[in-house]
């Protein structure tokens, strides 16, 4: 923890007991009883991630409720933030969980350019933050520190999952489609990574402004490209959009990604969507005890079913009650709390997770395709897959 986050804490305590010294004696009960633990909830409950922000913290709170709404033995008080997937607003709103609200813990969020804001700001003050989405490949690589966990993904996984499944495959040519930011070119750099293990290579990479949605453009260059696959990555609305218009098109490259051009889309994109094949830490069809009982629960609580948001989201929490466990929910318990976090081993809805040295999630990559309006496994791209982690120094 920073020097200026503990005094702060400690300035906060002791003026809290010099009131309570003047105005009331303390009952031994009240003296026994800690402080609610304070997790702030900094999503997109607005605009085209809101439904992500909406499954994330659906998600935290049924593990929160299946734990009898204790962490390591303490209430938790959860304080919510729309973030607007708007970069700009930050770190302003990083500041306003970490500093006004005096939030224990921060778990956000979606947006890789949100998510750089609040990085700059969980630094500085070393509150305790898990990533429940936001791949930004940075915050665990060269910008990687001790109070910052990642439950989701590096933007560099998936693609690269996919690239390597290509690549076996003996594509040689690819092209690559996405928005103009952090989120699509480190997915296209796993991607091109990926491919080109095996020989394979992108041609060309094709580009719009986010969250722009003119793909007439960028389509209308395809069939001259000579290339064997399209990648791309896309999310939310936007992956719904680009989709249909690719299958009006009436393009014969098959069309591929990162997994979230179908997560949480299927329905929105019907018929355009079959046959698509990407590439994910998850899946609708995961045969699994665990994937089983989630998706059930998921669905009785919020009244739709379960993508990989609400997993991450979940596992956010999973990682968070495993190290408040170990320290009996003292979160000043630095070096033990992120010990633990460091070395566990959860089961996860995806299946097995761990947490690599810079402290970014360790899990399988499945291969999928779209099939009957559900995304099936038909075969692992990559297992137990970690981020290189370059440049991260803990």
């Amino acid at each position: 923890m920073s020097v200026s986050k503990s005094l702060t804490r400690r300035g906060a305590l002791a003026g809290g007991l010099a009131v309570g010294a003047v105005s009331v004696v303390p009952t031994r009960f009240a003296i026994a009883q800690p402080k609610p633990l304070k997790v702030g909830l900094m999503l997109p409950y607005s605009g085209t991630f809101a439904k992500l922000g909406e499954n994330i913290t659906s998600a935290v709170e049924m593990l929160i409720a299946e734990k009898g709404g204790k962490l390591g033995g303490r209430v938790v008080e959860i304080v919510k933030l729309d973030d607007e997937s708007k970069p700009e607003k930050g770190p302003q709103n990083a500041e306003r969980l970490v500093k006004r609200d005096a939030v224990d813990v921060l778990i956000g969020t979606v947006h890789s350019g949100v998510q750089m804001g609040i990085h700059k700001v969980v630094r500085e003050t070393g509150t305790l933050t898990i990533i429940p989405n936001a791949g930004a490949n940075s915050v665990t690589r060269e910008l990687c520190a001790k109070n910052v966990f990642r439950t989701s993904f590096s933007n560099w996984q998936p693609a690269h999952g996919m690239g390597l499944a290509l690549g076996k495959r003996g594509v040689r040519k690819a092209a690559w489609i996405t928005w103009d930011y952090a989120a699509g070119k480190e997915a296209g750099d796993g991607f091109r990574e990926g491919l080109e293990k095996h020989g394979g290579k992108v041609v060309q990479s094709l580009t719009l402004k986010f969250p722009e949605t003119n793909f007439q453009p960028l389509l209308a260059q395809i069939p001259g490209l000579d290339v064997e696959v399209v990648g791309s990555f896309f999310a939310g609305g936007g992956a719904v959009q680009f989709v249909k218009e690719y299958k009006a098109a009436g393009l014969k490259v098959p069309l591929c990604g990162s997994g979230f051009l179908t997560e949480g889309t299927l329905a929105a994109q019907g018929d355009a969507a079959d046959g698509i094949e990407t590439a994910l830490h998850y899946a609708d069809g995961l045969d699994n005890a665990r994937n089983l009982a989630f998706r059930k629960a998921f669905k009785e609580k919020a009244g739709r079913d379960a993508d990989v948001y609400a997993v991450q989201g979940y596992d956010a929490a999973q990682l968070l009650a495993i190290g408040l466990e170990a320290v009996k929910g003292n979160v000043e318990d630095e070096a033990n709390l992120y010990k633990a976090m460091r070395g566990a081993r959860i089961e996860s809805p995806r299946g097995p997770m761990t947490i690599s040295s810079s402290q970014e999630v360790v899990h399988n990559i499945y291969l999928r395709r779209v099939t009957n309006g559900e995304n099936k496994v038909v075969g692992i791209a990559a297992e137990a897959l970690a981020d290189p982690g370059t440049g991260c120094k803990l």
